[in-house]
C-alpha cells in the first residue's frame, strides 16, 4: 500500500516545538512517509554579512532519525508554520499550526490576509482564537478548527520530564524556586530590566530564555542576547539557553513563575495553570512602524487578574506574589485557561492526525469519483 507523504515544514529552527509531539506521532505510524524541511535558518552578522545554517540544523535532524525534504518534490500534506506559496505544493492539503498562541500577535492576520484565496486548514487553540480569525476578516476560503494546543502536548503527559533531572542538567539547584525569563523581541522590556532581573532573583534559579529572533541579528539587534551574556557570568544562580535549545517546554515545567511582557510564551504559561508576571510596557512601543498595534491585546492590561503586571519599582513585590497566589487569581486562571484553550489533555495531537486522515480519505474519495465520472 503506497504511503502519504507528509511534509513538516519550517522557516525557523524554533517552529520545531510546535510539531515535535506530531512529528513523533506521524513517524511512529508505517502508513506515513515524513519528511522535515527548514528554509529560513539565517544569520546576520555586522548588519550585512549573512550566514546560512540550515544544513547545520537539517543534518543534525537527519542523526536524529528524521527524514530531510528539500521540498523539490511532492507531498500529499503540508504542515506549516505561517503562510506559504501554495502553488510550490500543488495538490497537498495544506494544514497551519501556528508556531505560538494565534490570536496574540496582529502579524498572523496581516500575513493570512495576502492569502484568502487559499484553502488552508488551520488548527486553533481554542475559542479565543476561533472567534479572533472570523472576526480579523484573514479566514478567507480557509477552514478553521478547534483543536487544542498540540506544543503543549507534552507538558500534560504524566512523567513525561524530571523537574530535578532538567535543573541539574542546566547546574541549577533543585531547592530553590525557578524564576524564568522570556522576553520577546518586540516591544521588548530587555534593556529596562537586564540588570534588575539579576538583582531581583539573587534568591532563586534564574533562567533566561530569549526569542530565537534575539540570536540572528535580522529583525533584532544582537546586543539582545549580548547584555545578557556579559552579566549571567557574575551570577552563578543563572543560565542563558543557548540558540539551539529551542524547545521551551521543559523550561514551563521547571519554573515556579515567568516573567515577559509580550511574548506568546505568556498565554503559554497561563495554561501551566501556574502564575506568571507581565512587565508593562509604554503603549507607543506596542505598535508597528505604521501605526497599526503589534499585539491584539494591551500589554498593560492583559491576563490582569490572572497573572501579576509589574514594571521596575515592583518588580521584587511582583514576584513574591506570583509565587503565592491568591485564591481569587488561582480563579481567575481556571476562567482564562477554558477561554483560550481547548482540552489541555496531551491529546492535541492525536486529535489532529484522526481529522487530517478523515480530510486526505474525503479528499481521496473525490479525486475518484471525478476520475470514474470522467471514464
Amino acid at each position: 500500500m503506497k504511503k502519504i507523504k507528509v511534509l513538516f515544514k519550517m522557516f525557523y529552527l524554533y517552529h520545531k516545538a510546535a510539531y515535535d509531539p506530531l512529528i513523533d506521532l506521524y513517524e511512529k505510524d508505517s502508513n506515513y512517509d515524513v519528511y522535515l524541511s527548514l528554509t529560513h535558518e539565517v544569520e546576520k552578522k555586522f548588519k550585512i554579512l549573512k550566514k546560512d545554517i540550515t544544513n547545520k540544523y537539517l543534518n543534525l535532524f537527519e542523526q536524529q532519525g528524521h527524514k530531510i525534504s528539500n521540498e523539490n518534490e511532492t507531498f500529499d500534506i503540508v504542515f506549516t508554520p505561517d503562510v506559504v506559496n501554495e502553488k510550490k505544493y500543488g495538490d497537498a492539503i495544506l494544514c497551519l499550526i501556528y508556531h505560538g498562541i494565534t490570536f496574540t500577535k496582529t502579524v498572523t492576520y496581516r500575513e493570512l490576509k495576502k492569502h484568502t484565496d487559499s484553502k488552508y486548514f488551520i488548527f486553533l487553540e481554542g475559542e479565543e482564537s476561533i472567534n479572533a480569525m472570523e472576526k480579523s476578516g484573514a479566514k478567507g476560503k480557509s477552514e478553521l478548527i478547534k483543536i487544542g494546543y498540540p506544543k503543549m502536548d507534552y507538558y500534560f503527559k504524566k512523567n513525561y520530564y524530571d523537574k530535578n533531572l532538567i535543573l541539574k542538567s542546566l547546574g541549577l539547584d533543585p531547592n530553590k524556586k525557578t524564576i524564568l525569563f522570556a522576553p520577546t523581541y518586540k516591544p521588548t522590556c530587555i534593556y529596562e530590566v537586564k540588570d534588575l532581573i539579576f538583582e531581583e532573583t539573587l534568591d532563586y534559579n534564574l533562567i533566561i530564555k530569549l526569542h530565537h529572533y534575539a540570536w540572528l541579528g535580522k529583525f533584532a539587534s544582537h546586543s539582545q542576547h549580548l547584555v545578557f551574556e556579559n552579566r549571567v557570568e557574575k551570577y552563578p544562580n543563572s543560565i542563558i539557553i543557548p540558540k539551539d535549545d529551542y524547545n521551551i517546554m521543559p523550561l514551563y515545567y521547571v519554573s515556579d513563575t515567568m516573567i515577559s511582557e509580550a511574548s506568546g510564551a505568556i498565554t503559554e504559561f497561563l495554561a501551566t495553570g501556574k502564575t506568571g508576571i507581565i512587565y508593562d510596557l509604554d503603549n507607543h512601543r506596542q505598535k508597528h512602524s505604521d501605526g497599526e498595534s503589534l499585539l491584539t491585546f494591551n500589554n498593560n492590561e492583559y491576563l490582569n487578574k490572572s497573572f501579576i503586571h509589574v514594571n521596575k519599582n515592583s518588580f521584587g513585590e511582583g514576584i513574591k506574589k506570583a509565587l503565592n497566589p491568591t485564591k481569587k487569581m488561582r480563579l481567575a486562571q481556571k476562567k482564562d485557561i477554558d477561554k483560550i484553550f481547548y482540552k489541555l489533555n496531551g491529546e492535541a495531537s492525536n486529535r489532529i492526525k484522526l481529522k487530517i486522515k478523515n480530510i486526505y480519505n474525503k479528499e481521496v474519495e473525490k479525486t475518484e469519483n471525478g476520475l470514474q465520472t470522467e471514464s
